[in-house]
């Protein structure tokens, strides 16, 4: 068995815990404590998240998307596979060497997508984009954390409650769309949505493709 072995650490945004890049051979990890964030070889419910995102704004021009959390890359890369040459995506990460360690350790698996000309990187808090326009977006992609409930940066509860939902789906455009990733199902986080006016469905999606873990995946319409 190759042993895994520690490449970088970053601490969080509030300072309270530490995310730590690990590779094995050609897999990569992101650690935070016990847990594990992120794995290279467990993509399929990211790519999910902008595949059913996307399929929902095919055909429309010039679309715009916001996706939360750059990861691994996952969701950008699945999103430019599926959206046309006149999309334009900004990606927000709130963690800058989460940026680093794709533009270095973790090139070879974003593949050049950071480089692509759609595609616009912003150091920055999803939240604080969020909030900045009105009717901005045709799709807000957020995978921030394990979910509504969140344990990497508490500061991400923000977006998944009353208020964070009410700024989102002003932040969207008539008919646009707010999907968000999660490790499992939240009751309570599918009553928000809909109290925020939102039209939703809870997918359920697997880590891998047709097997691993079931994840769910919300994907909320703004029906104005």
């Amino acid at each position: 068995m190759i042993p895994w072995v520690q490449l970088n650490s970053a601490r969080t945004p509030d300072g309270a815990q530490e995310l730590r890049l690990k590779r094995r051979g050609d897999e990569f990890s992101i650690m935070l404590g016990t847990n594990e964030l992120m794995n290279s070889r467990l993509s399929g419910s990211e790519e999910a998240l902008a595949k059913l995102s996307c399929e929902r704004i095919a055909g429309r021009k010039q679309p715009r998307i916001l996706i939360g959390g750059l990861g691994m890359g996952f969701t950008l890369r699945a999103a430019l596979a599926a959206l046309d040459r006149d999309a334009a995506v900004t990606v927000a990460e709130l963690v800058p060497a989460v940026v680093a360690w794709a533009r270095g350790p973790m090139a070879g698996i974003f593949d050049g997508c950071l480089d692509d000309r759609r595609v616009t990187i912003r150091e920055a808090d999803v939240g604080q984009l969020i909030r900045l326009g009105a009717a901005a977006w045709d799709a807000i992609l957020l995978d921030v954390d394990n979910g509504p409930e969140g344990i990497v940066f508490k500061g991400n509860d923000s977006l998944y409650g009353v208020a964070g939902l009410a700024a989102a789906r002003a932040a969207l455009k008539p008919g646009g769309f707010l999907a968000v990733w999660s490790q499992g199902p939240d009751s309570g986080f599918t009553r928000r949505l809909k109290q925020a006016g939102f039209i939703v469905e809870e997918i359920n999606v697997r880590a891998r493709v047709k097997r691993g873990a079931r994840h769910v995946i919300w994907i909320a319409a703004n029906g104005r």
